[in-house]
């Protein structure tokens, strides 16, 4: 039986996964504090230690003591730090979850090309294999385990959500179609909270004339191995999706509008499960670009409000889908704004990288959205935000809510619906 300490555990973790890469990061960085200017904590708080580099220090310590360069010699002298103790992985641990959402914005304007959030991504491996994670994403984790949901949404809730939009829209939605064009996964907000997106997807798709399906075992799309740093769970979360979708032997996969389960089944899920998978991977704002482009889902009537676009971070910055959501604005509203630094530039919402389920980080996620809500408030007379994101579009509503701001917020599947040519 091991007798290893949670300090130990998450050093061992910290070691395994600083690589090469990892390593010249801790070497090149200069404390030139720019990753601290692109952070939405340390700028909605002025408080230097969201500072993204400060955040990884356990790991940076761990690394100066066992990997880096003489280390070995250094430790003989008693010049290396000392081993990383639990009470400072313990006081780390809100800088490391509650603080930081992956979203990539400090990768970007780092001089020295630093991938500061892919570091912290590895680095919440260690606090995973400790115990060492915030009570709301374990119980995400629990609830995973339970029904495949981190809400707990069952199979048959999701098939009564079906039964009421095949009402609402007299459209049969069907439930393990073999050899489907589309395999769409959603994630558990859109299943019980914004319900019209399975109905928009059943618009559309009848209008593009594609099979599509929902698979029993894998309609949830939310990767909470990513958010947790849980490398074990996001693999077999990832397995059962393939598994599915080779099951039932589909041409694609959609992944729904939700950013990290973006990049966790398309970019991070070959190297996850160790092979290419026998279908291609789509995001849905990516494929109604695609259906709009081949003129099978026409653009009718443009919605006539002045509406702006929120660029959720795992699909804009970290996905690299920038110019499909615009071209979909353009063809849908008939008075699109830009907000200030939009693109790859853009501020996140504050909630994702498994913030959101963070209840202890609910202030701080508060004080971040107040720079998004700057931004929407700069737009003269605006009426509705687009966030092709459940989750974003879950905190853009309690953060409207908290800043007294009456914007309607409506997801990029429910926009192009609503303007489809009859």
């Amino acid at each position: 039986m091991s007798t290893q300490t949670k300090a130990e555990i998450a050093t061992a973790k910290f070691l395994e996964f600083t690589d090469g890469e990892v390593a010249s990061y801790f070497e090149s960085c200069v404390h030139c504090g720019e990753c601290a200017q692109a952070c939405h904590f340390f700028l909605s708080t002025n408080d230097p230690k969201y500072t993204p580099t400060y955040k990884l220090m356990p790991m940076v310590k761990t690394y100066k003591r066992e990997k880096a360069p003489l280390a070995k010699i250094r430790k003989m002298f008693g010049l290396a730090p000392d081993p990383v103790t639990e009470e400072e992985l313990r006081e780390w641990e809100p800088l490391v979850y509650d603080s930081c959402t992956m979203c990539g914005r400090c990768t970007e304007v780092c001089p020295m090309g630093i991938d500061i959030a892919g570091t912290i991504r590895k680095m919440r491996e260690g606090y995973a294999a400790a115990g060492l994670v915030p009570e709301g994403l374990q119980r995400a984790e629990e609830y995973v385990e339970k029904t495949t949901s981190p809400m707990g949404v069952t199979l048959k809730a999701v098939e009564a959500q079906i039964k009421h939009q095949e009402k609402e829209t007299g459209i049969p939605i069907e439930i393990d179609k073999k050899g489907a064009d589309y395999m769409a996964m959603f994630s558990s907000l859109e299943i019980m909270a914004y319900t019209d997106t399975i109905g928009a997807y059943a618009k559309l798709f009848k209008k593009a004339g594609v099979t599509w399906t929902i698979s029993s075992a894998a309609y949830e799309a939310t990767n909470v191995g990513v958010q947790i740093g849980s490398g074990p769970l996001a693999k077999s979360i990832v397995k059962r999706v393939v598994d599915a979708a080779e099951e039932l032997g589909v041409k694609h996969v959609i992944a729904p509008e939700c950013g990290h389960a973006y990049g966790a089944i398309r970019w991070a899920g070959p190297n996850l499960i160790g092979r290419e998978f026998k279908f291609e991977v789509i995001h849905i704002v990516e494929l109604l670009d695609k259906l709009r482009r081949e003129g099978r889902i026409p653009a009718g009537t443009k919605d006539p409000r002045k509406m702006t676009l929120h660029d959720p971070c795992q699909l804009i910055r970290r996905g690299g889908l920038l110019k499909e959501p615009r071209r979909l604005m353009d063809d849908s509203c008939a008075d699109f704004v830009e907000m200030k630094g939009a693109g790859l530039t853009n501020l996140c919402c504050g909630g994702g990288g498994g913030v959101s389920a963070n209840p202890r980080a609910a202030e701080l996620q508060k004080a971040a959205f107040s720079l998004k809500a700057d931004q929407l408030k700069a737009i003269k007379d605006l009426e509705a935000v687009i966030v092709p994101c459940a989750n974003c579009r879950s905190v853009f509503e309690d953060g409207l809510d908290e800043y007294e701001l009456d914007y309607e917020v409506i997801g990029m599947g429910e926009l192009v619906a609503s303007t489809l040519a009859e």
